[in-house]
């Protein structure tokens, strides 16, 4: 009956993750568990967060122990309904192929490069069908920003996340840091890929990015999911704008990182020296500069779009962190029309704390 019995593994967050920490169960033997329950902690070297259910089942057996490193694909646990006998539960956990350390790197999708007008770019794509939907992070951040939703919402359909010029692994010489840069290049890169229209997620300043796209370029855009979006109102924490360009080490920047999360044991010292690293890059710091100077200048946002963004016939929704420190959760209602949703126990980067409830938000778009 091996075709009733469903493996939890350990899950895979991101093309560097190789293994990582079972730090605490959540479910116990015995348990029905449903998808979408919290089932587990994993701690990386990047990150740590809480494992959601994929499939539903009875828990019949849990392998992994707490406190122990696994490499990524091991497996963790069983669900299997009470038919299946515990023999067979046995053998299969005997045959169950262990992972090998060198073949880990290589798994899943790589990152891939676009040579653009305005230089090169780095993104990574999951397949799929249906219209394609394009991630893109906000102001510092990268790629990885959308490790906790990629793999997910390429259930519903193909996924693109990139690294906006000035950041991740992208071109770093901008000659214009600004939003009209930002948007061209969101084109671009779509004409690349040969994607004629997308549904958009933006997080943060990538919010005001798609929904300025998308007032600029209505029949290219299919949908506008806005998180904690920049572009909404004036407001936005000037102090760590300006904290996190002029940071010059890990003491000044760690304070100013715990105003993205609503629990800041999830600044991590690996989250801390990568962050350091790319703004030591050449050419980061005076791009940080002239991009925040350019779009949040002394402690306000210089670009509104909810007005012009309502009048289109671009359907949207907003979702907010309830305790997002950077971008007001108020400004969550400004887009006339759109859906709107807070959610607590999330702070900016709500994408991340509240994977699941956004992953599912998002899916509902798309």
């Amino acid at each position: 009956m091996t075709g009733l019995i469903t493996p939890i593994l350990m899950p895979k967050w991101g093309l560097s993750m190789k293994e990582g920490k079972l730090a605490a169960w959540h479910v116990s033997e015995g348990t029905m568990i449903s998808p979408g329950d919290e089932i587990m902690d994993v701690e990386t070297d990047k990150i740590a967060n809480v494992v959601e259910a994929a499939d539903g089942g009875l828990l019949r057996r849990r392998i992994g122990q707490e406190g122990e490193t696994y490499l990524v694909r091991a497996l963790l646990a069983v669900m299997a309904p009470e038919s299946v006998s515990d023999a067979e539960i046995d053998a299969y956990v005997s045959n169950f192929a262990v992972p090998v350390a060198e073949d880990v790197e290589d798994t899943g999708p790589s990152h891939e490069f676009a040579e653009l007008s305005v230089g090169r770019i780095r993104y990574t794509a999951r397949p799929g069908s249906g219209t394609p939907v394009i991630l893109i992070h906000g102001f510092g951040g990268d790629l990885d920003n959308w490790l906790f939703n990629i793999d997910a919402l390429a259930e519903a359909a193909p996924i693109y996340a990139l690294d906006l010029p000035g950041h991740g692994q992208s071109v770093k010489a901008v000659v214009n840091p600004g939003l009209g840069t930002m948007v061209s290049t969101l084109i671009d890169f779509m004409d690349h890929i040969g994607v004629k229209k997308a549904h958009l997620v933006g997080h943060s300043m990538g919010g005001l990015i798609a929904g300025q796209t998308a007032i600029d370029n209505p029949g290219r855009v299919a949908s506008v999911n806005l998180i904690c979006s920049a572009g909404l109102g004036n407001e936005i924490n000037g102090g760590y704008i300006g904290g996190f360009v002029s940071a010059p080490g890990r003491k000044e920047l760690k304070p100013v990182l715990g105003d993205l999360f609503f629990d800041q044991s999830l600044v991590s010292r690996a989250m801390i020296d990568d962050l350091l690293k790319y703004k030591r890059l050449d050419g980061v710091q005076t791009f940080l500069e002239a991009l925040s100077a350019n779009l949040f200048a002394n402690g306000r946002q210089a670009v509104q779009i909810a007005k012009a963004l309502g009048a289109t016939s671009v359907p949207c929704q907003t979702i907010w962190g309830a305790s997002d420190a950077i971008i007001p959760s108020g400004h969550a209602g400004a887009v006339p029309g759109a859906r709107a949703t807070v959610i607590e126990g999330a702070g900016h980067m709500v994408q991340m704390e509240q994977a699941a409830r956004v992953n599912d938000l998002i899916k509902g778009q798309i």
